[in-house]
């Protein structure tokens, strides 16, 4: 377990950051009054997610790695992280959902269908939903963190500095 302690310990920071950029989005009114507006400034958290790959990737080189680390070995990293989110994220979306903003589906559900998104509410309320949004999380989780991975190793990684003679 030793072996994982910083993945596991970025993970769970990725999931309070993630918690807590909920409980932004709540406050400024993303998910009431300027409900509008969410679906384009949700996509901020990229950068602060992609932050946290950063520095957890820098954390296992430095920590772990004794500040070499190959590519390879950095993208193993990032996808244990990933994996860890993908298997949090029902939780996590179960907080938010139930807990931070239960008035966010009924909220994006009568919105979608004023807006002429959605033909009804029927149709609205299948997609905007605790069940849809945690599987939509596990995916996105897996995906997002293991392709943000891939990029931000390209600059993590140490780079091979033998000196030919």
């Amino acid at each position: 377990m030793k072996v994982l302690a910083i993945e596991i310990k970025w993970a769970v920071i990725f999931v309070v950051v993630s918690l807590l950029w909920m409980v932004l989005e709540k406050v400024c009114g993303l998910h009431g009054p300027y409900i509008d507006y969410h679906l384009y400034l949700t996509n901020l958290f990229a950068i602060p997610a992609i932050w946290m790959f950063v520095l957890a990737l820098k954390d296992k080189k430095r920590r772990y790695y004794n500040g070499h680390m190959t590519y390879v070995q950095g993208l193993v990293s990032g996808t244990i992280i990933s994996v860890i989110v993908a298997a949090l994220s029902p939780l996590t979306q179960w907080v938010v959902s139930y807990v931070i903003t239960p008035e966010y589906f009924p909220n994006v559900i009568k919105r979608s269908v004023e807006l002429g998104y959605y033909e009804t509410t029927t149709a609205a309320a299948a997609y905007f939903n605790y069940k849809h949004y945690a599987t939509q999380g596990i995916i996105g989780a897996l995906v997002t963190g293991i392709a943000t991975t891939a990029i931000v190793m390209l600059f993590v990684r140490s780079k091979n500095r033998t000196v030919k003679q």
